[in-house]
């Protein structure tokens, strides 16, 4: 009798809620707004787990995490344990806790979901992974003897520091070759402090130099030398994962007024460049009073977030579309709304306004939405005669980026398409280029952390293949 009742008794718990800095001070810090589960409150999410036979909940992971499992491990006090199935195939299990759109993966596909909320599988997954980091007792996992092959890995973001970590253990002598000072790409310049903070990333990071990753900084691949030169070096294999960080803008008139960001510099600065402790940091950035952002997805709730933390009295999001449409995360609009972040939905800038060559406002039309477009969004349609003005003195215009163009420039016989991004065979990563491989945004366009790394794990398996002549056709 007490195993049929255990079933209903797991059901009946809520799912428990995230404890969070509250709004009106956090908008004046760079503290993470999330503060993480205490144990116990773990252990009581972790009990509303049914464990199902068949857990489609691992359906929605694109780095197959072994969820079911690291869930019952922390339901039964075991949170190191918990913490070490994570990392048998997720290398940055605390960043995927925090920035990982488990609502539209993992949780998705929950059977808790169907008729109620979903366990609350990334604040779990967060839990473990800070347990494990605090506690001083992060595990080394057996790592397989050398095999004498070398892989280079071109870009620190998530999708090369996973393949990374995957063929590090494998036994493969791995470099990461990073453009910028710190490792982490995206990571560490796109998403802010208050999201993810440095600190967390530069664990993940440390972690895989204790695996035997190697990671050079200040590398320009592409410049300072090529992907043949990398060859030329003794490398059997390369694998590119730059990602999409060229800006993208509107071609509207004014873009070049002094004020006017796109929100790869504006969050590069303000991330990378401590920009926001200026004149600690060198690296001043212009701190709105009225500020707009020009988007809707999870890089505008960033830089809009930023812009409130800078000082700014005003900080807009405007947004063609509805905020159906928005592709920001539920939790992200929810937060800035909490903030005191301004929303212009049904909204398109169609000018810049300046005055002594700086931007002082925003021409704006409303719109109203037609018929779905390719993606199945509602298309937006100007409605005539409704422009108006939003003032601002800062602009930041997030709608998109565009594929980092150095390294496909640099080698030859690469092939890409009429956008820029490398195309790839399948899901293995294989470029046109024997031996190159390549995933990520540069290879999908601005997509997820949890995508890209996923892209890592495929490729990892498919070089791993190539290099220890399981594949046929190396």
């Amino acid at each position: 009798m007490e195993g049929k009742s255990e079933k209903p008794r797991k059901e009946k718990i809520p799912r428990q809620p995230m404890p969070e800095q509250d709004p009106r001070e956090r908008i004046g810090n760079f503290e993470e707004v999330p503060r993480g589960y205490a144990p116990e409150t773990a252990i009581l999410e972790a009990r509303r787990c049914i464990q199902c036979k068949k857990p489609t909940c691992m359906d929605g992971c694109p780095v197959d995490v072994k969820i079911p499992e690291f869930i019952k491990q922390i339901a039964e006090g075991d949170f190191l344990g918990a913490a070490r199935t994570l990392k048998e195939t997720n290398s940055l299990p605390a960043v995927c806790g925090r920035v990982c759109p488990q609502e539209d993966q993992c949780e998705k596909t929950c059977i808790l979901g169907k008729k109620g909320a979903p366990v609350a599988i990334g604040r779990l997954e967060r839990f473990a992974a800070d347990y494990e980091r605090e506690s001083g007792a992060v595990a080394i996992p057996e790592i397989a003897p050398p095999n004498g092959k070398k892989v280079a890995v071109v870009g620190s973001g998530p999708s090369g520091l996973t393949i990374a970590g995957d063929l590090v253990k494998l036994g493969y002598d791995i470099t990461v070759f990073e453009a910028l000072h710190k490792a982490g790409g995206v990571l560490v310049y796109g998403i802010p402090e208050f999201r993810l903070p440095k600190a967390i990333v530069e664990a993940e990071v440390d972690y895989l130099r204790k695996l035997g990753v190697k990671i050079v900084v200040n590398a320009v691949v592409g410049r300072l030398k090529t992907v043949d030169d990398l060859f030329a070096e003794g490398f059997d294999a390369v694998y590119i994962a730059v990602g999409a960080g060229a800006p993208v803008f509107m071609d509207i008139p004014g873009e070049n007024l002094s004020g006017v960001y796109s929100a790869n510099e504006y969050l590069t600065r303000s991330n990378l460049m401590k920009a926001y402790r200026f004149p600690e940091y060198d690296t001043p950035i212009v701190r709105g009073r009225n500020v707009a952002v020009i988007g809707g997805g999870n890089v505008a709730m960033d830089s809009v977030r930023t812009a409130l933390r800078l000082g700014a009295e005003n900080a807009r999001i405007i947004y063609r579309r509805s905020e159906v449409e928005m592709p920001a995360r539920k939790e992200e609009v929810h937060h800035a709304k909490e903030e005191g972040v301004q929303f212009h939905l049904l909204t398109n800038p169609v000018e810049y306004l300046g005055e002594g060559g700086w931007v002082k406002g925003v021409k704006c039309l409303r719109m109203e939405l037609g018929a779905p477009d390719a993606s199945g969004r509602r298309s937006p349609v100007p409605v005539a005669g409704s422009e108006f003005v939003i003032e601002a003195d800062t602009v930041v215009v997030a709608v998109g980026t565009m594929a980092n163009p150095i390294v496909p420039a640099t080698t030859p016989g690469l092939e890409t398409n009429r956008r820029g991004y490398i195309i790839t065979k399948g899901e293995s990563g294989e470029t046109s280029r024997p031996g190159v491989y390549a995933g990520g945004d540069i290879v999908t366009g601005s997509a997820t952390v949890i995508l890209a790394m996923g892209a890592g794990r495929k490729a990892a398996q498919a070089i791993h293949r190539r290099l220890s002549g399981d594949d046929p056709k190396a």
